[in-house]
């Protein structure tokens, strides 16, 4: 796609959910919006599970974000399959099931949706283009096209090129194997701990024809064993045809300590919008992209301050991210035992506890 147009109220590099969502709020809300992504196709290739929780889930995980039916209106062509259960699965693989409402997308689909969402609100997308760095308001291409924004969102996850210019701060990136195999499977969704997945998990998410198979890992708790090694003994246990293959990282360390930096924003991965206790990314970058994209129209349209964006996530979500990454320390306790002791841990007296661990909540009474 040609964009003549070089100068621009708001640029946003990366046009995944975060980006997309971030557009959509921000030109919905009167600013003028582009959007560059280095992918000719938005959404592939595939780099995720691809489970969210469904709507109502949401709303009482998250029970401080408004207005969920407006932010997330996945269509029924970006829903893959659904799912009621949810199994957390010991090395002795007696696992707990827990209701739990979630959709399994279609990724690719899902994120196209999104795209064409934004556009609706008279979004512009550059695909195939690769940012360079930036300068000030100046947004620098490899292909040596330059555009120009009053503020300018950095939504490419994370290795975003804006983060990696003007933030120092590090983030724990869980790197991910994952394949897309065909075969029958009911609609329990499995998450696997233990020395399957040292320091992280394994995943069997069932699609409308298959699964999708990952396995992500710290490497400072695998031994002298790769990711390699420990995706390939999972898949393993699975057949069926695989017809994809992807990898990618999950930021899990949580938030970082500022989104804004001048005229310059994060959001989503970027950003570390992933709760570190059970690596949901995309809804959380979604809630992210709203609130970024509605504080830029304002700050565009009448001076409010771009911190605002950070004040109304910390209402909305830093109560629910304190809690995941408090959670993620104590499961990282339970899930880097021996697994003789993660096994005894997975029994009905600590049911209960053991679910809050991994959704994020804290606090150790029962659901």
């Amino acid at each position: 796609m040609v964009v003549s147009r070089t100068d621009w109220d708001v640029i946003i590099i990366g046009g995944g959910p975060a980006g997309s969502t971030t557009a959509r709020y921000a030109a919905q809300n009167g600013a003028d919006v582009l959007v560059i992504d280095e992918r000719e196709v938005i959404g592939s290739p595939l780099q995720c599970g691809e489970l969210v929780p469904s709507n109502s889930e949401l709303k009482r995980l998250c029970p401080r974000v408004p207005d969920i039916d407006d932010l997330f209106r996945t269509p029924e062509r970006a829903v893959s399959r659904r799912t009621n259960r949810l199994r957390l699965v010991p090395p002795s693989r007696k696992g707990l099931e827990y209701a739990f409402e979630g959709v399994i997308l279609n990724r690719p689909v899902h994120d196209q949706a999104l795209v064409a969402l934004a556009e609706t609100c008279s979004v512009r997308y550059l695909t195939g283009t690769r940012v360079d760095r930036v300068e000030g308001s100046t947004v620098k291409c490899r292909d040596d096209s330059e555009f120009h924004a009053k503020v300018i969102v950095g939504s490419g996850g994370t290795s975003d090129p804006l983060r990696r210019q003007f933030w120092t701060e590090e983030s724990l990136n869980i790197p991910v194997k994952f394949i897309l195999i065909d075969g029958e499977f009911d609609d329990l969704v499995e998450l696997h701990f233990g020395s399957t997945a040292p320091g992280g998990y394994a995943w069997i998410i069932p699609k409308a024809n298959g699964a999708n198979i990952g396995v992500g890992i710290q490497r400072r708790f695998a031994g002298s064993r790769s990711l390699n090694e420990f995706a390939a003994e999972f898949f393993a246990g699975h057949r069926g045809e695989v017809t994809f293959r992807g990898a990618g990282a999950l930021p899990m360390s949580g938030t970082i300590k500022s989104f804004v930096k001048g005229n310059h924003l994060l959001v989503g991965d970027s950003a570390g919008m992933v709760l570190p206790s059970n690596g949901a990314g995309i809804t959380i970058a979604m809630i992210g992209g709203r609130i970024a994209g509605q504080v830029i129209a304002r700050h565009i349209r009448d001076g409010t301050s771009l911190k605002q964006y950070e004040s109304i996530w910390k209402q909305q979500m830093g109560r629910q991210m304190r809690n995941s990454k408090r959670s993620m320390r104590l499961a990282g306790l339970m899930f880097r035992s021996p697994d003789l002791i993660v096994n005894m841990m997975f029994n009905r007296l600590l049911k209960p506890f053991i679910w809050r661990a991994v959704t994020g909540r804290a606090r150790l009474g029962i659901l």
